[in-house]
């Protein structure tokens, strides 16, 4: 059976409070090619330039709108199961990407 995804929402001051688990000793103690050997178990090799895909601090907040789709395009979306809004966004914010990178579509 699939995983339910669960999405769950903080506030800066929420993260703030979270206890801090990682063990920093062992972390600084590990050598980088046993971290690259980690990553490359956990999910293959990295590419060049990953560090640069990294995006730090709160996401500004989403809008409520209402917006009129195909009919063939939601359910192409909705059958892919729950979460359908959050992947729509997600193509639409892959979208705007590309293009203020300068790729053409």
């Amino acid at each position: 059976m699939a995983k339910k995804a669960r999405i769950v929402r903080y506030s800066t001051e929420q993260i703030a409070k979270l206890p801090d688990e990682t063990d920093w000793q062992r972390v600084r103690a590990t050598a980088e090619d046993e971290v690259e050997r980690q990553a490359e178990e956990d999910s293959g090799n990295l590419s060049d330039g990953w560090e640069q895909t990294i995006i730090l601090g709160v996401p500004e907040p989403k809008k409520d709108i209402h917006i009129r789709l195909d009919a063939g395009v939601l359910r192409w979306f909705k059958a892919l199961g729950p979460g359908y809004q959050t992947r729509i966004n997600e193509v639409l914010a892959a979208f705007v990407k590309s293009q203020q990178s300068g790729a053409k579509t």
